[in-house]
């Protein structure tokens, strides 16, 4: 009677061998990123879908749209920086497609497409309408005064976010609850007086 052979797969054992089988599972990431990324935003993909979605619902009024809102359309459960994408992407969709054509390797996300259209500030930029926000924060460590605008700390907030990954839509969506939980403390207060 014959004995089974067992074929036992060969191990990968230097390190040269193991980056070899990670490249190659990288390309096909990165390739399957890219082909889901163009068909997300062909004109019946689904980031234009969802971001015309937004631009009615935004239309309806005010500057958030409810919770409420998102889950009646069944799309509170797509994450919010996906829908603020998707609605940056259709609200500037031509200066994107331009962009995109013009790139030589294309894109995998609307993140990366953002961060790639997103111009340079010059540092110290200001602009008329600062000079009425200005609050005199005191003297700094060369005796003089420092002028803290809203560009200025704006500024240091984008710095901060791009030197930690932190997305910026992240921060923007914790302001507006801020000012919401404001509004609604207030309208609290009224009530209980």
């Amino acid at each position: 009677m014959k004995t089974p052979t067992t074929t036992a797969k060969p191990v990968i054992n230097t390190l040269e061998e193991i980056g070899a089988v990670i490249g190659k599972e990288w390309k096909a990431i990165t390739k399957g990123d890219k082909v889901r990324f163009d068909a997300y935003t062909k004109s019946d993909g689904f980031d234009v879908k969802l971001g015309k979605l937004m631009v009615e619902l935004k239309a309806e009024g005010g500057d958030r749209i409810s919770s409420q809102r998102l889950k009646d359309c069944s799309i509170n459960s797509v994450d919010k920086r996906r829908r603020a994408e998707a609605l940056w992407f259709v609200e500037n969709e031509v200066e994107c497609r331009e962009f995109i054509a013009k790139s030589k390797r294309g894109f995998t996300s609307l993140t990366a497409l953002q961060k790639a259209m997103k111009p340079a500030k010059p540092e110290a930029e200001t602009t008329e309408g600062d000079t009425e926000d200005k609050s005199n924060v005191g003297p700094n460590t060369e005796g003089e005064t420092i002028v803290v605008t809203k560009q200025l700390v704006f500024d240091h907030l984008v710095a901060v976010c791009k030197a930690n990954d932190i997305n910026l839509l992240d921060i923007a969506e914790m302001l507006m609850s801020v000012d919401t939980v404001s509004e609604a403390e207030a309208e609290e207060t009224k009530v209980a007086a």
